[in-house]
């Protein structure tokens, strides 16, 4: 029993967003079978949304981690920026 509810409280996240995706498919379904087409796209959003969360849960990615890597692409980003000629790009007419 201890080990069913440490596994429980170990994934519960993975668990939610597992059940998060169901939901979605199974209300996607329905409102497409009900022609609510508007509420069909935001319940696939939903799923997606889920799904990676799921994902990146299982896969140990944190928002810190998400956070680091946006960070030093603005980083990258501004360096390049800095470094192009500053006729760029060259019209030639």
């Amino acid at each position: 029993m201890a080990t069913l509810t440490t596994s429980v409280v170990l994934f519960r996240w993975q668990l939610l967003s597992a059940v998060l995706m169901f939901m979605a498919s199974t209300l996607n379904i329905r409102f497409r079978r009900a022609d609510y087409i508007g509420l069909a796209v935001i319940s696939s959003g939903i799923g997606l949304a889920a799904a990676c969360w799921f994902a990146t849960g299982l896969l140990g990615i944190t928002l810190m981690d998400i956070s680091k890597v946006w960070h030093n692409l603005m980083v990258v980003m501004e360096e390049i920026s800095q470094q192009t000629p500053p006729q760029w790009p060259m019209v030639i007419t």
